[in-house]
Order: C-alpha cells, then sequence, then structure tokens
C-alpha cells in the first residue's frame, strides 16, 4: 500500500494535502495517509494518457488480453492483504469480500476474451456498385473505434467489483482506451493496492505508459475537475444520484460536451399478485426480508418497493415479512456519511402523510449501523408524494396498499425510471397482468420475474442501467460485457485505400470475427 498518486508509471505525493480512512467496523482511523492530487498531477495524468491512446488504442485484442490477465494476476496475489484492507474500510464480511475479489477477477478475464475475440466492434461492409442507377454506390465500412481517456468514479458500496480495477475499468481496457481512476474516500487503502497492480501489470506486459492512473480526492474538488478536463473523453460512475448528476451537468457544460455514464440507482419495484400471494406469501416474505438487508441494503437493486393488492394473501405476507424483519439484526454500513443519509431518510419517510412502520429491527441500532424496517403506505398517499419516490439506500422497503387494479395500474404509472422491475406471480396471474407488466418494462432496464433484484448476473445478454434517473442513458449498461460499447465510437470509412483499413474491415477477414457484409451477419 502506498499513499502517493499514481500517474502512469510514477507514484507521486502533492503538497495539497492528505486524506485518510475511517473504518466503520473498528470505528478508528486505518492505516495510511493517502496524498490529495493537485492540478499539476491531473494534468499529467491526462497528458500521459493521450499519448497512451495514441498507441493503445491500435493494440490488437490478443495484447489487451495479456493485460487484462496480468492485472487479475496480480489482484489474485495480493492474497489476504486485499481482503483484509476492504473488509476493515467497508466494514462488509470476509465471504463478501472475497466473493466480490472473485467476481473481478472473472470480470477482468471475460473482458480480456470479448478483447481477444474482436466481434464487439460492430464490424460493418456494404460493398462498392460503380453500376447502380441512378446514382453509383459508394464502398462504405464502419465499426466501434475506442472513444480516448475514460475516467472512472469508483462506487462505495462495491470497493473491488465497481471500483479501481471493476467492471467499467475492464471495459475501457478492453476498448482500447487508457484509464483515470478517481479513488473513493471510503476505498483509499484497497485502491492503493489494486492501483499497485495495476501498475506492475502495465509493465509486466509492455503497456505505453499512462494507460492507466489513480488519483486521491474527494468529489467536489477532484471529481469535479476531472468531468472539466479537456482531455477526457468518457466518464462511467456508480453512486448517488445527486452525485452523478452533477457529473453529468458539469460534462453537458463543457466546451466540448462528453459522455458520461452515471448508475444513479432506483427503488426497484415490486409487483404481488394475489394469486403468488395466496399461495407462497410466506416464502415470498423470507426471500424478500433477506433480499432487502443484504449487505445492510447497499445494494442499487435493493427492492425498496412492494406492490400489492389488499387481501388475505398480503395479510399473511406483511405479518410474516413484519416477523423476519424484526429478526434482523442491524449490520454496520460502508461509512458515516451512508450511515447519516439512512437515518435521515428513514426518519423522513416515516414522518410522511399515511405512512405506517410495520416493523423495524428488534435491537436498535449502533454506532455506523443500519436497522432494518418496513413500512406501508395506502396507493393514494404513495402517488401524491414524490419524496417516497426517492431511492432509501439501506435495509429498509415500503410497501404500497392497493385497493383494486386501477389503483395498481395508477401506482406503476406514477413512478420514475428504475434499475429493475419484478413480477411475483403465478403463471396465468401473469398472462392476466400483462398490460401491467407492459407498463413496468418501460420504465426499467431489467424485468424479473419470481425472483428477487439483488444480484446482477455477468453475462453477454445483462442489462443493468434503465431510463431517468436510473442513469444517464438508457441505452447503454454497465454490467456484463456489452458494457464495452460505451468506450467506442462509430467509425465509417468510405472508399477507403484497402491496404490502410483496419484489419476488422478488411475483406479477407484476417481476425475471423463476426461481422455484417452486404447486411448478412456472418464471418466472410
Amino acid at each position: 500500500m502506498d499513499g502517493r498518486n499514481i500517474i502512469g508509471k510514477m507514484k507521486t505525493g502533492s503538497e495539497v494535502g492528505v486524506l485518510n480512512v475511517f473504518g466503520p467496523g473498528l470505528q478508528r482511523i486505518l492505516e495510511g495517509s493517502f496524498h490529495i492530487a493537485g492540478d499539476a498531477e491531473i494534468d499529467k495524468a491526462l497528458e500521459l494518457a493521450e499519448d497512451a491512446f495514441r498507441i493503445y488504442k491500435d493494440m490488437p485484442g490478443i495484447r489487451r488480453a495479456e493485460f487484462l490477465h496480468a492485472i487479475a494476476d496480480g489482484i489474485l496475489a495480493l492474497d489476504d492483504n486485499l481482503i483484509q484492507r476492504a473488509m476493515q474500510e467497508s466494514g462488509l464480511p470476509e465471504g463478501r469480500i472475497r466473493g466480490e475479489r472473485g467476481r473481478t477477477i472473472n470480470q477482468l478475464r471475460l473482458f480480456a476474451e470479448v478483447a481477444k475475440e474482436g466481434s464487439w466492434v460492430d464490424a460493418r461492409i456494404d460493398r462498392a456498385d460503380p453500376g447502380r442507377k441512378p446514382i453509383p454506390k459508394p464502398d462504405v465500412r464502419s465499426m466501434l473505434r475506442p472513444i480516448g481517456p475514460v475516467v472512472v468514479y469508483t462506487a462505495s458500496n462495491f470497493p473491488l467489483a465497481f471500483s479501481t480495477a471493476g467492471g467499467d475499468t475492464a471495459a475501457a481496457f478492453a476498448a482500447g482506451c487508457p484509464v483515470i481512476v478517481k479513488a473513493h474516500e471510503s476505498h483509499l487503502g484497497t485502491n492503493s493496492l489494486v492501483a499497485i497492480a495495476i501498475q506492475k501489470a502495465v509493465e509486466k506486459t509492455g503497456m505505453p505508459d499512462g494507460i492507466f492512473s489513480s488519483l486521491n480526492g474527494t468529489g467536489i474538488g477532484l471529481g469535479q475537475k476531472l468531468a472539466q478536463h479537456e482531455k477526457v473523453k468518457a466518464i462511467a460512475f456508480t453512486g448517488s444520484h445527486k452525485a452523478g448528476k452533477a457529473i453529468f451537468d458539469t460534462a453537458a457544460k463543457r466546451k466540448n460536451p462528453i459522455p458520461v455514464f452515471a448508475e444513479m440507482g432506483s427503488i426497484n419495484p415490486v409487483l404481488l399478485l394475489e394469486g403468488a400471494l395466496q399461495k407462497r406469501g410466506a416464502t415470498m416474505a423470507a426471500q424478500y426480508a433477506n433480499s432487502v438487508t443484504l449487505g445492510v441494503g447497499q445494494f442499487c437493486t435493493n427492492p425498496g418497493l412492494l406492490i400489492a393488492k389488499t387481501g388475505p394473501g398480503l395479510d399473511t405476507f406483511l405479518q410474516e415479512l413484519g416477523k423476519l424483519i424484526q429478526e434482523k439484526k442491524p449490520q454496520v454500513m460502508l461509512n458515516q456519511g451512508i450511515c447519516d443519509a439512512y437515518a435521515r431518510g428513514t426518519t423522513q419517510l416515516l414522518a410522511q402523510t399515511g405512512v405506517e412502520l410495520l416493523a423495524q429491527s428488534g435491537q436498535e441500532a449502533q454506532d455506523f449501523e443500519g436497522r432494518p424496517g418496513v413500512a406501508m403506505i395506502n396507493a393514494s398517499d404513495f402517488i401524491a408524494n414524490p419524496v417516497l419516490k426517492k431511492e432509501l439506500f439501506g435495509p429498509f422497503t415500503l410497501v404500497v396498499r392497493c385497493q383494486d387494479d386501477a389503483e395498481m395500474e395508477a401506482v406503476i404509472r406514477s413512478l420514475d425510471g428504475q434499475l429493475t422491475g419484478t413480477v411475483m406471480g403465478e403463471a396465468e396471474e401473469i398472462i392476466r397482468y400483462r398490460a401491467f407488466i407492459d407498463l413496468l418494462q418501460d420504465r426499467v432496464g431489467r424485468i424479473i420475474f419470481n425472483g428477487v433484484p439483488t444480484g446482477v448476473e455477468v453475462c453477454a445478454a445483462m442489462h443493468h442501467g434503465g431510463p431517468y434517473p436510473a442513469t444517464t442513458d438508457v441505452r447503454f449498461t454497465s454490467v456484463g460485457t456489452a458494457s464495452i460499447k460505451r468506450f467506442g465510437r462509430p467509425l465509417a470509412y468510405q472508399d477507403y485505400l484497402p491496404e490502410l483499413l483496419p484489419d476488422e474491415l478488411k475483406d479477407e477477414n484476417p481476425l475471423n470475427i463476426w461481422r455484417y457484409l452486404d447486411g448478412v451477419l456472418g464471418k466472410t
């Protein structure tokens, strides 16, 4: 671990000041002081990144894959040093951190294979037809090219998987883009260990100087400066709506605006249909008691809103859910700011008109702990109150009780964009409520049937995004192999010299990738 900033192949310490990390579980300042990056260091990191981009963007996929595998190997070699530091900084248990390390390594290796295989570039070839009447057809070919230096803002709730070498970084490297990481203030030691592993992977695989930098600082200071910097070409962010929107607005006001791919959380509504409630209400209550409190509710996919019609099935479900929530113990949250925001948010929610507290953990929360809870409100009061449609980041869920189908439909229509929507129902009622489900899917990026939204599979088909305010660009995912497309820009080559074309667009298809040839997908 090193408290200096990483600027390409260098480590630097400025005179701006230092940051320390408070361990929420240990309730003390942890070892290490971390230098805040000054303006000169920011400029140097971006200057090196711009130079590195000129080389790295044209490196073959197999070389990028070697780099990503070397990062994965380096993280694995950190062993218990990394596990223990991440536990201290996040308050998360060992099993969770080990699982997250596994996910991080698997993501890196998965994107290595995506880069090596190469078809992600969406190559398209429309061959010339000089005899076409009345106007000859030109030869036009296109593909995605790397966009340029990418800034990654690391997340508070995933110190590894959405952090220094997380999915955003892996996707950007796979696409051919240098990365500048803005380290999260809560995980500076964890960031340092991983950043040094990346720096070593740069040396080991002969990557250009400046392909990676890691900077320490606050969101208001460093975060805003990076969003304004003219050499930054794209931003990836995971965190709160307030911070994500601020970065998005800053980037939009630049002389040359850039894309900001911000994932900003949601309340992840769940439709509890009456047939399922009657048949398996107790089982569903156990599922959702566990999902709501998983990771102390600190997931962007936490099910914060349960929607159901009044009736015996709902009564049974609520009785069992309340009992299970009472049995859940308060747990340490990620940091003081998140814990304080959860306490304020819970107090504010319970003070709203019509909100009834159904159950809380039987134990009072201690310092840095989040106390699980569940409340209920009638549909009409919920629809009328925008406060209740905002994410409460922590182990809490709100049940909206509807008198009939019309109220349930009105509740769905009142919702903003979400990351996920879930339907708990029997097969026949899922068909019967198809119109409601269509309304729900128009508001979400992922729709789940008879499951829980917590847990996001890293795969080719996953979409972890959604309409605003869940994200700033509904078209893109931040999880899964499709996330690489955030960091590519389309470039068309018209009547280009064949020998100068990228390999992906040459007639002979030397890389043997999937591509469209005159509208037909194949490997020709």
